[in-house]
């Protein structure tokens, strides 16, 4: 789906550009593997590990990356202190079954010196709708209130933006002003071809701005990029 293929592109592109130091890298909440797998392409000379709360997600997810991935709670991770380089978590502190500061915590823990983290989540309270029911989200957010909240976990952050902004508008429409699909399901799905050639063009655009460092100033989800910061920096 268009959508994934974004938000994994979206991700990998700001960890580049963030250059994180060597070592493990975590995707945290990696359901079937598919960030996972690009990870473990796009940086072959480095470990790459999964971690998520469904054992179903996490056999998936070891074939379709071939990488180590294992069955636990970002609210309680099992690895040792300072264990990554960098830590890419996608959509996962919005979950229902996630404590956001419990998870912060545990990446900040996990994380070497001057570790990177690189989060995605869904954007806007107010757009809460059945789809983040089929998914099971219970927060969305804001660029302030991301970066609020990472700077309460001891991070410092060095970008925060919104994407899917061109498209933004058929996502109002569809989620808050069209009436309910029977099905009552979520909004993942493969499009008609033409459709998913639009959408994938639209959120190359915003890629290549972002990849300047340009934020965008409105969008279905929020990106962020932060720094570990030691307590004796803090």
């Amino acid at each position: 789906m268009w959508w994934f293929a974004a938000l994994h592109a979206n991700l990998i592109a700001l960890l580049d550009r963030a250059r994180p130091r060597p070592g493990r890298l975590l995707d945290a909440g990696c359901g079937t593997g598919g960030l996972l797998a690009k990870l473990a392409a796009g940086y072959p000379n480095r470990a790459i590990v999964g971690v998520d709360m469904a054992g179903i997600a996490c056999a998936r997810a070891r074939t379709k990356s071939g990488s180590l991935v294992c069955a636990a709670s970002v609210n309680a991770l099992p690895f040792a202190d300072r264990a990554f380089a960098a830590i890419v978590s996608a959509d996962v502190l919005c979950h229902r079954g996630v404590d956001e500061r419990a998870a912060l915590a545990q990446f900040h823990r996990c994380l070497g010196p001057d570790g990177l983290l690189v989060l995605n989540l869904p954007a806007y309270r107010w757009m809460l709708s059945r789809h983040d029911m089929a998914v099971h989200n219970a927060r969305r957010y804001t660029r302030t209130g991301v970066t609020a909240l990472l700077r309460a976990a001891d991070f410092r952050p060095i970008y925060a933006g919104y994407w899917n902004t061109v498209l933004f508008p058929l996502m109002l429409a569809t989620r808050k002003l069209l009436p309910p699909r029977d099905d009552g399901d979520s909004d993942v799905r493969l499009y008609p071809r033409p459709v998913e050639a639009l959408c994938r063009a639209a959120t190359a655009s915003e890629r290549g701005l972002m990849r300047c460092g340009l934020r965008l100033p409105f969008g279905g989800s929020v990106v962020a990029v932060a720094v570990k910061v030691e307590a004796a920096d803090a």
